[in-house]
């Protein structure tokens, strides 16, 4: 975080502090996705987590819950950064997803002393420290005017490369997503994508117990095609 501009003095943290020197990726997007993106951001979280990246989002509702749970699912680690103080968590509903996180071996992060509330300015600063911490920023679903899009630009902003999946073009969700594409986000089609971009190896940890079938009803490791499986091995 020092590389970044107007880094913060000093973090207030709830668990283990050694979680933030791990190689992180963050999971950004819509407050109120779709299904399907609310999905997909949970199963890109479990691949990415059992991969070796620690999963980071803003315990907002809807994609950012999704990746931290996805990380949960998978056993990984996964850092939530919050607009405010730690004695305060935001959204309330989101409550019981910061204690398992905690407990779970994971951490959440604040530069707001405690006291502080939830303040619609907090958020956009907060933004910054999630794509500061991480190597990459991913955004599954996101409208034009969106704070997924700020956090976006920041990463770009820090050198860190930026990932948008793109959707439907029906789907309002995807136009902040198209509007990355053609900025120069990276587009993603699968979780491995990401760690051919970010050239980090995956490390197998039994992902064949939740990899997709394939068309012939048997189970690819990560539901990869064959040259994907060829070169992971």
């Amino acid at each position: 975080l020092r590389l970044i501009a107007t880094a913060p003095v000093a973090l207030y943290v709830r668990g283990d502090a050694g979680v933030l020197l791990s190689a992180q990726l963050a999971i950004v997007g819509s407050r109120n996705p779709t299904a399907s993106g609310a999905r997909t951001a949970s199963e890109f979280a479990q691949y990415l987590a059992r991969g070796g990246l620690t999963i980071t989002s803003g315990l907002a509702l809807g994609i950012d819950a999704a990746a931290h749970e996805g990380a949960l699912k998978a056993e990984g680690r996964t850092v939530a950064v919050l607009g405010c103080g730690l004695d305060e968590i935001y959204p309330p509903e989101n409550g019981a997803l910061a204690a398992r996180i905690v407990e779970r071996g994971g951490v959440l992060v604040s530069e707001f002393p405690p006291g502080t509330p939830p303040r619609r300015e907090n958020f956009p600063r907060r933004n910054r420290l999630i794509s500061g911490l991480s190597l990459g920023t991913l955004v599954v679903e996101a409208a034009r005017a969106s704070g997924s899009l700020i956090t976006a630009r920041l990463a770009s902003e820090q050198g860190r490369e930026v990932f948008a999946i793109p959707g439907s073009i029906h789907n309002p969700l995807a136009r902040g997503c198209h509007q990355l594409l053609r900025t120069g986000a990276k587009l993603v089609e699968t979780a491995a994508d990401v760690l051919s971009e970010l050239k980090i190896p995956f490390i197998k940890q039994d992902i064949t117990e939740s990899a997709p079938p394939t068309e012939n009803g048997q189970t690819s490791a990560a539901g990869l095609d064959k040259d994907y499986e060829i070169l992971i091995d």
